[in-house]
């Protein structure tokens, strides 16, 4: 279980570095699913399966979505569909896809070796230990980011919502 720890920090780090480094946002996005899975498998790895679940089901899954949406409306325009083209092309998938093979294989390896009941220290977290925890002294902190989250929600819904002026005549486009 130690190797699965290892390989999958490494992946999520290499992995971050590539969200980190590319201007371009989709090969962002592609890294940044990566890095979450990779992050979710150390969760594994440490002996919190719930947390691993919720951060693939959360974050690698519900909040991927969002961005996805977000790089589809930022890619408007003839420009945008010659790029997509390029984007399309094997070797932009090329370092997601190595890490995410690396992620795979470990995983794999792991579960074929019966290692997966195997913790590195500590005890087994379970769902009710996080609700009692989250929702007993934490209580206050979780009401406060889920108004942040609704907060962010509301702003980008109305910023989104705004007429975009054209740069050369300061008119807004329709």
């Amino acid at each position: 279980m130690e190797f699965a720890f290892y390989l999958s920090g490494l992946v999520a780090v290499l992995a971050t570095l590539g969200v980190i480094c590319n201007t371009n946002p989709v090969h962002g996005v592609l890294y940044l699913v990566v890095s979450l899975l990779a992050v979710a498998l150390v969760f594994v790895a440490l002996g919190a399966p719930f947390a691993g679940a919720l951060e693939v089901i959360v974050y690698a899954g519900a909040i991927m979505v969002l961005f996805v949406f977000v790089v589809m409306m930022l890619n408007l325009g003839q420009a945008a569909v010659a790029q997509e083209r390029i984007w399309l092309q094997p070797r932009t998938w090329l370092g997601p896809s190595l890490l995410a093979a690396a992620l795979l294989l470990t995983l794999i390896a792991t579960l074929w070796r019966g290692d997966a009941g195997m913790l590195m220290q500590g005890d087994m977290l379970s769902a009710k230990q996080v609700g009692t925890v989250l929702f007993g002294p934490w209580l206050l902190v979780v009401e406060l980011s889920a108004m942040l989250l609704l907060a962010a929600l509301v702003t980008a819904t109305h910023v989104g919502r705004q007429p975009r002026s054209d740069s050369k005549t300061g008119k807004e486009a329709s």
